[in-house]
């Protein structure tokens, strides 16, 4: 018995118990109302910047103006004089507390790049923490921080990741480490090819950029030796615990709360300088302080993503088959090692290759740091830059072996009946094993919803009209549910209220929703009776917060397991009120009831936690308290998978690029709540066409951020998000949790930049030109209207290397 079998075996009946509810009482699959909107659009919701306390200070961080220089001394004298200041520490203040440490790597050797929480002996990017300025105002703060004077020796910054790797500190270049992993004979897969495709392609630099910026708010009581901090996100659990760590207190002595959080997208919620600067100045100040953020500071200090330079190339048959790749990269990780470590090019080396069979592999990941705002995660980390690489390389397959794009994918992909399929890779150092999945099924359906044909013959037909019009598809495989574990405790009152508590975090996608649809699944209840308890590190001792499209995975199967124990025991406890069989009762509406329907005897949940209430003399011995815990424990993701299909119009007067038509289709394995996985998907979408086509954060050559305003970091908006059509289909259920679930945050984004590449080469008739990411008018503009020597074309394109097909 294989060990995926294994696992399906182990988890298929968790808990010993098989019953489900009547189809009747079925919540699981519904629609439902979000329990998380009625305080949000009455404006009742309790965000970071809400939260104030009575003699709190404001704290702002005074920022490097230098991209990399040797830190020579910080002057604060004059900033002291003003009235309101408190303190004002530098890096020498905060000397004894150490770096912020990494969470997501095995990768050894990381720890000289971790970036303290003050710079100390040098600054390596724009923005870079060099003190800290306490004050009674916030206005006070931010004036005194404009007179601090720091010195700083410039040195040279390195700007491209591509270039001779640079001095981090004596003794260290900024090349920590280089990812290599592989399977196969990748020589004589190239070695016995009819032909190889090769391309080198851009990935440029966004990230997420939430409507609510970074805040957080600390306090000391110093009553009960309790470190206070509201404004967490993510995760709560392992930030309070290496917090506690670096303030050398014991975790039970700290408590982190969530409130609403205004978006994650992965960037918020990890660890910064200024999370534990706020909690060390409470501690040490004995005030409460508070910091948000302003737009500028979120811009250049959260985590920024993607950056990555590919060149990438495939053995191929004359048929298109792939015999093998390879695939070297560089990742510009920014100015320090942050909590991710090396996490978003491991998953580039290891889930690359998506859909297809791949009888040879090799990839080469340099992992480099530039003098650039740090990086990290961000929705569908290292999955959206290699779909986009591998997406054009297909394309390129397709030009090569002389077959259309579609043929050329459905010759590559992986047979249902091979699943699951184990690639011989890891990332994030699980085992990749696709563990369910029909990915040609789902090109069929995609191909049929979108009426590929009758697009394809209107695109035609408005080309002879002079339009500039194109389609372009890609496929994805995501992955989704990462464990290992998660807690879930489970309580009934005497009033029938049902009380879920977990350690995962809600930053806007729905969970609690979701959660209770489980929950009250289970029970056969109303799931707007469930109450959701998150984001509360004095609630719960475990909890791995939310990212990595896990929540629903994971602690929904945890829901699960706790509400059919919770189950078990109402329904025990009508077994024993009326001396019955248990197997002659079910659960349904809210209540324990006989399945014959000729006895209409009936024991709510109220009256079953009465029952075990331990003032009772029913209880009579039995645990008291209708209660459980579940926990969920999965050594393997999952892989939900899709594709993407884009229409796009070129201007050639402008080179603007106008999304026409968008289809999403999704295999998400069973959606608890379709509604909330199909805005998933769209709001995805959105963040996957502005890195396509807008976002970018651009340097100067000396290391000066340019795009720290609105004004220059186009946010894609509601008027250029297209009509957009999602298909969600359940057609392979995951084999790893009981309810088959596959998560869903991540789908919408995956394929986007891929997709749009190939509709604008379809649209310019051009294949292959579209070699790099934000794809902009000037691109477009520059290859409609050629010129000799013309300035539209940008003389560092690799793509200009390339020939017409757009291959080397």
């Amino acid at each position: 018995m294989s060990g995926l079998e294994e696992l399906q075996r182990t988890i298929s009946d968790p808990a010993g118990l098989t019953e489900h509810p009547a189809p009747q009482d079925a919540v699981i699959g519904l629609s439902v109302a979000r329990l998380e909107d009625p305080p949000l659009v009455r404006g009742e919701g309790n965000f970071a910047g809400d939260i104030n306390f009575p003699r709190q200070l404001h704290m702002r961080v005074v920022r490097s103006q230098v991209a990399h220089g040797r830190l020579l001394d910080v002057d604060v004298q004059e900033a002291l004089k003003l009235p309101g200041v408190v303190a004002i520490w530098t890096g020498r203040d905060v000397a004894d507390i150490p770096p912020i440490p990494f969470r997501a790597t095995k990768v050894q050797g990381l720890e000289p790049y971790c970036q303290h929480i003050l710079a100390q002996s040098h600054v390596r990017y724009v923005g870079d923490p060099i003190a800290v300025v306490f004050a009674r105002d916030a206005y006070v703060a931010e004036d005194a921080a404009d007179l601090v004077a720091p010195e700083i020796e410039t040195l040279t910054p390195l700007m491209d990741a591509r270039d001779t790797p640079g001095e981090f500190l004596p003794g260290l270049d900024t090349e920590p480490t280089i990812i290599r992993k592989g399977y196969g004979d990748i020589e004589a897969a190239f070695a016995g090819a009819w032909r190889t495709v090769e391309l080198q392609l851009d990935i440029g630099r966004h990230s997420g950029v939430p409507l609510e910026c970074r805040g957080a708010v600390a306090r000391y009581d110093a009553g009960r030796d309790v470190l206070e901090m509201f404004g967490a996100a993510k995760k709560s659990h392992w930030n309070r615990d290496e917090m506690a760590k670096m303030l050398g207190r014991s975790p039970a002595s700290m408590h982190l709360y969530e409130g609403h959080v205004g978006g994650g997208f992965g960037v918020r919620g990890e660890m910064y300088p200024e999370d534990v600067l706020v909690c060390l100045g409470a501690l040490r100040l004995r005030k409460p302080v508070k910091w948000v953020e302003d737009r500028r500071e979120n811009l250049l200090a959260t985590n920024h993503s993607r950056e990555q330079y590919h060149h990438i190339k495939a053995a191929i048959d004359e048929s298109g088959h792939i015999l093998g790749i390879s695939n070297e990269f560089f990742h510009s990780q920014g100015g320090y090692v942050r909590t991710h470590g090396p996490r978003v090019a491991d998953m580039s080396a290891g889930l690359l290759l998506g859909p297809y069979r791949v009888p040879a592999y090799k990839a080469i990941g340099h992992y480099r740091l530039t003098n650039k705002t740090p990086a990290a995660t961000y929705r569908a980390p290292g999955r959206y830059e290699t779909t986009f690489v591998r997406e054009r390389l297909l394309d390129a397959v397709a030009q090569a072996a002389n077959i259309d794009p579609i043929t050329a994918r459905r010759r590559n992909l992986i047979d249902k009946s091979e699943m699951p399929y184990t690639r011989p890779l890891d990332a994030l150092g699980v085992d990749v094993v696709l563990d369910s999945g029909d990915y040609a099924g789902l090109l069929d359906k995609a191909l049929t919803r979108v009426g590929w044909d009758q697009i394809q013959r209107d695109a035609q037909r408005r080309r002879s009209r002079g339009e500039h019009v194109g389609i372009g598809l890609a496929m994805f495989v995501e992955k989704s549910g990462l464990g290992p574990s998660d807690l879930v405790r489970l309580t009934i009152d005497q009033t029938g209220t049902i009380e879920l508590v977990t350690g995962a975090g809600s930053v806007g996608q729905g969970m609690e929703t979701a959660l209770a649809q489980i929950c009250a699944h289970e029970l056969g209840a109303d799931y707007r009776r469930v109450r959701v308890i998150k984001g509360r590190t004095d609630q719960i001792e475990f909890g791995n917060g939310a990212h990595a499209s896990r929540v629903t995975v994971m602690s929904g199967s945890a829901t699960q397991i706790a509400a059919r124990k919770v189950r078990a025991k109402a329904i025990a406890a009508a077994a024993l009120a009326w001396d019955v069989e248990a197997g002659r009762l079910t659960l349904r509406d809210g209540a324990v009831q006989f399945t014959d329907a000729a006895d209409s005897r009936r024991m709510t949940l109220a009256e079953a936690a009465r029952y075990y209430h331990p003032s009772q003399k029913t209880s009579n011995g039995h645990e008291p308290g209708l209660s459980a815990e579940g926990w969920f424990y999965s050594e393997h993701m999952n892989y939900p998978y899709g594709v993407h299909i884009a229409q796009v119009l070129l201007d050639a007067g402008t080179g603007g690029i106008k999304v026409e038509k968008y289809l999403v289709a999704y295999d998400v394995g069973r959606a608890v709540n379709p509604k909330m996985v199909e805005g998933q998907i769209v709001g995805g979408l959105a963040q996957g066409l502005g890195g396509a086509l807008y976002e970018h954060f651009t340097y100067s050559a000396d290391g000066q951020p340019l795009s720290t305003t609105f004004a220059d970091y186009l946010m894609i908006t509601a008027h250029e998000m297209p009509e957009v059509d999602v298909l969600i289909t359940e057609d392979a259920p995951s084999p790893l949790n009981p309810l088959g679930m596959k998560g869903a945050g991540e789908g919408g984004t995956n394929a986007a930049g891929a997709a749009i590449a190939a509709a604008v080469d379809d649209a310019l008739r051009q294949p292959g030109a579209i070699t790099r990411l934000p794809v902009t008018p000037l691109d477009v503009y520059g290859r409609l209207n050629p010129m000799p020597s013309s300035a539209f074309r940008a003389d560092d394109n690799l793509s200009d290397r390339q020939d017409d097909d757009g291959i080397l």
